[in-house]
């Protein structure tokens, strides 16, 4: 069981490659992955009530073995509880935001469905409003990092074997190793 953060302490994902890198681990593994964010989210932006949001997340992560994607505070006791390894990309904040920028300009020019919800982003959201994801990004880059830091020492949360990738170089290169131990 694995679960790939990054920096962020709520939510939105922060485009530094968590998705992709789940994919990934999904095929060199042969394991499930979930989405927080497709838990979370309902139509029209509305989260997800606490309860039923820890409940989705309860019965997804009740499986043996599976990779969730995402890093939500509310119930990161179970997730890391059940987890045994914690996958967190500290990249480069200017790297994060371009992934970003990318991903986003990629999503509003096809206008894509997020998690079967009928969200989708749009360029006003994106740029220019106060809950722009890019803002976001760039106000609480420090602070999430200061605290999913400390987060990770917890020993309330088990024995996590931390990965923590600060390069895609490194990342790739862990990869490469993984799929060579796992054939």
């Amino acid at each position: 069981m694995a679960s790939l953060d990054d920096r962020s302490g709520r939510g939105p994902s922060r485009g530094s490659g968590k998705s992709t890198l789940a994919a990934q681990l999904a095929c060199t593994l042969s394991l499930p992955t979930i989405e927080l964010d497709a838990l979370y989210w309902m139509p029209d932006w509305q989260p997800a009530l606490p309860e039923l949001f820890r409940h989705r997340v309860d019965v997804a992560t009740t499986a043996d073995a599976w990779i969730i994607t995402g890093n939500y505070s509310q119930v990161r006791d179970l997730v890391w509880g059940r987890a045994d390894t914690l996958i967190w990309l500290d990249f480069p904040l200017p790297l994060i935001l371009w992934r970003l920028l990318c991903r986003t300009v990629w999503r509003i020019t096809r206008q894509e469905d997020l998690w079967n919800t009928g969200n989708r982003e749009s360029l006003r959201m994106a740029f220019f409003s106060r809950d722009s994801i890019l803002l976001w990004a760039l106000k609480t880059n420090r602070r999430n990092r200061e605290r999913f830091a400390a987060d990770i020492t917890d020993s309330r949360f088990g024995a996590l074997d931390v990965q923590v990738f600060r390069s895609p170089g490194k990342l790739r290169r862990w990869l490469r190793d993984l799929a060579v131990a796992d054939a």
